[in-house]
């Protein structure tokens, strides 16, 4: 048997990190099984599915590295199989058309509620004979399509992460609209339960992994797997992403979508390891490792059932890993987009040398990649700002004297040696200490007394010609 399963996204929003998560442990697993991986777009909600949409979760799974061996399959591009399978339901006696109005299903859930029951349709339209429904039909009445469901069964699955699993058809909520109301002759859209039962025979999907929260609707297809005479897969439902109060992550809780994450600057690399270790646990405990390498050992039977906790902390500590083994000249490239979102002036093929030289400073202190203009805004441009505790640094005697000696000493572009040079001569001539120099020289070249390596710092604002300027903009102050 070839292993083949499927992600299969609602095109009515962008890529989600939970549609990621199982996309992951998706393509982990038909990749550790040398199965195949199929992308499904299930877009028969017509209202809210647009076409931007479907480029985002797209664009999203292939920046992620997730590359789908069959598809995209389009929902909409198969309504005459969905036909085919509510006309065998109905043929057979196991579906039937509901006339009941929204203000029927409405009084009826009222009803129930002021009884204290919980809500679920009472099935009366299951047994209407051809006068009633033809009655319904001159009133204009347009029917759905129920599925019946029933009562008093139960419905038990071995799923691969949870084990056996029980669920009590009394619980489904009465028989399932399989198809909305068509506004003319034949069937309308098939609905969610349906279609994807009728696209996983047709696809031959064999594992169907995905959240928990579809456990539910996990008991309702099996009813339609044995009813269109076709087996279920194998079923595992992975542990819900939760927000740091033990709550399923939600748009509540600010970034969610895998867009937000390319923009606040994530690798993908970084990302997708880290998304494989929301409820998964590697058996030899590595925490940084590519797909294709947790692939080799991707089993659902590693899979937790608890809830996964999402920490910033973690993945902004995995994304770090990443950036720091990044070499510096591909470190830059995914630097400059962020740089030229600052605003800052950039000539990419003049300042290369200058840029590499930034991005091998900043290397080792990034988390994000958007941290990279707040961690080098003091190295762009001629004029500076000063923090209270460079201007007090400043203003400590003989401080004015040392840095009028180095700015006269400046008079040829700068090396480490010349640098070296030029300080312990200083320290000497003053008779002071080498500290006082460094201090006070970083006050004045960066405004602050804390920051990167100060004499690469130096040599990258040397080459600008900038070091001049703010030794003499600090000299102004004192």
């Amino acid at each position: 048997m070839t292993v083949r399963v499927r992600i299969a996204p609602s095109p009515t929003g962008n890529l989600h990190i939970g549609t990621a998560r199982t996309a992951v442990f998706n393509w982990l697993f038909a990749r550790h099984n040398d199965g195949k991986f199929i992308l499904r777009i299930e877009d028969t909600d017509l209202e809210r599915s647009k076409p931007e949409y479907v480029e985002n979760i797209t664009s999203g799974l292939r920046w992620l590295g997730l590359n789908w061996d069959e598809g995209p399959f389009f929902q909409t591009k198969r309504t005459e199989l969905y036909s085919a399978a509510i006309q065998m339901l109905l043929d057979q006696g196991l579906a039937y058309k509901c006339y009941c109005t929204n203000q029927e299903l409405e009084q009826m859930r009222e009803e129930q509620k002021a009884r204290q029951e919980a809500p679920r349709y009472d099935n009366r339209h299951r047994h209407l004979d051809a006068s009633q429904q033809s009655e319904f039909e001159a009133q204009g009445r347009r029917p759905v399509i129920r599925f019946i469901i029933e009562e008093d069964q139960k419905i038990t699955w071995q799923d691969e992460i949870r084990g056996d699993v029980t669920w009590d058809t009394n619980d489904l909520g009465g028989d399932m609209v399989v198809a909305r109301a068509s506004e003319s002759e034949g069937f309308g859209v098939a609905l969610y339960n349906l279609a994807v039962v009728v696209d996983d025979i047709d696809m031959d999907i064999t594992h169907v992994i995905r959240g928990e929260d579809h456990i539910a609707n996990t008991a309702k297809q099996i009813l339609l797997y044995r009813a269109l005479g076709a087996l279920e897969p194998v079923f595992a439902h992975t542990p819900l992403i939760l927000n740091s109060e033990g709550r399923k992550l939600s748009k509540r809780d600010g970034v969610t979508s895998i867009d937000d994450f390319r923009k606040m600057g994530f690798l993908p690399e970084a990302l997708a390891n880290y998304m494989t270790l929301l409820g998964w646990t590697p058996p030899d405990a590595q925490e940084i490792f590519s797909l294709e390498q947790a692939s080799s050992q991707f089993e659902l039977e590693r899979v937790n059932r608890a809830g996964a906790k999402f920490d910033w902390d973690k993945l902004d500590w995995i994304n770090s890993q990443y950036i720091h083994n990044c070499s510096t000249e591909q470190l830059m490239e995914l630097l400059l987009p962020y740089w030229q979102q600052s605003g800052y002036q950039i000539n990419q093929i003049e300042d290369r040398d200058w840029l590499l030289g930034i991005t091998e400073l900043i290397k080792g202190s990034l988390k994000r990649l958007s941290d990279a203009p707040n961690e080098t805004n003091v190295l762009f441009g001629s004029s500076i700002e000063f923090t209270q505790e460079a201007i007090d640094q400043l203003k400590i005697e003989q401080v004015g004297n040392i840095l009028r000696d180095i700015a006269q000493r400046i008079d040829e572009p700068l090396d480490n040696s010349v640098i070296d040079e030029i300080i312990n001569t200083v320290t000497k001539t003053h008779n002071v200490k080498k500290g006082l120099v460094m201090k006070s020289l970083r006050a004045a070249l960066m405004g602050s007394l804390q920051g990167h390596d100060l004499k690469q710092s130096w040599l990258l604002l040397n080459k600008k010609g900038w070091d001049k300027p703010r030794l003499a903009s600090a000299l102004e102050l004192i």
